[in-house]
């Protein structure tokens, strides 16, 4: 069985919603997590609509609801504002259940238009990761507080200085803007020191934007 990641951003506290919808279309359950938009109030970004509060909703669903279940997100979204959110998928290489001894995976044929970028850095260089993505084309991102899992005895071994906070930066760009947000990302001051961030693509088809029309 094939799988999809179901990635949508939406104002906070509505990401409850966003996984009840998805329910009552099949899907098993979710995952919410606290994020902070970072586009200008002035720029229509794939992302954010201005600096605000976010949901970061994650649904891992089969491939054969995919549909059902983007339809329905939509749907609800409509009674929403415009600009209420936005919603993409992924593709899920491998899946392992837990207590399974073998993954399954997934076939990947579908052309993706899009490209999200995840960028990990120390805490409080997200902003800057931002901006030098703007310089290269990307209209906004999505910022999500997150912490390291190394161990102190880590560091030794690997020369880098361990700093447990982190933020995850969240861009989605068209393709062929990826190539030069990463290479404006790279150039920071604040990336030059080993172990200091990591950044990686991952395909997003069935970019749809969510709310009112």
């Amino acid at each position: 069985m094939s799988y999809k990641l179901i990635f949508s951003i939406v104002p906070h506290n509505q990401g409850d919603e966003i996984v009840k919808a998805a329910h009552t279309a099949g899907a098993g359950g979710g995952t919410v997590l606290m994020g902070m938009g970072t586009a200008s109030n002035n720029i229509l970004s794939l992302l954010g609509f201005g600096n605000a509060g976010k949901d970061v909703v994650l649904i891992l669903v089969p491939e054969e609801i995919k549909i059902g279940v983007l339809e329905t997100l939509v749907e609800v979204s409509k009674q929403k504002k415009k600009h209420y959110g936005v919603v993409w998928t992924v593709d899920v290489s491998k899946l392992i259940k837990c207590g399974s001894e073998m993954g399954e995976k997934n076939q990947m044929n579908e052309k993706a238009d899009y490209q999200m970028i995840s960028i990990i850095v120390n805490k409080g260089y997200a902003e800057d990761a931002m901006a030098a993505a703007r310089t290269a084309g990307a209209g906004g991102g999505t910022i999500i507080n997150a912490r390291g899992t190394a161990k102190e005895g880590d560091a030794k071994f690997f020369g880098m200085e361990i700093v447990p906070e982190k933020d995850l930066l969240v861009i989605l760009v068209p393709n062929e803007q990826c190539d030069a947000v990463i290479e404006a990302v790279k150039k920071l001051p604040c990336l030059q020191t080993p172990g200091s961030g990591i950044t990686f693509c991952s395909s997003a088809h069935d970019f749809t934007l969510l709310g009112s029309k």
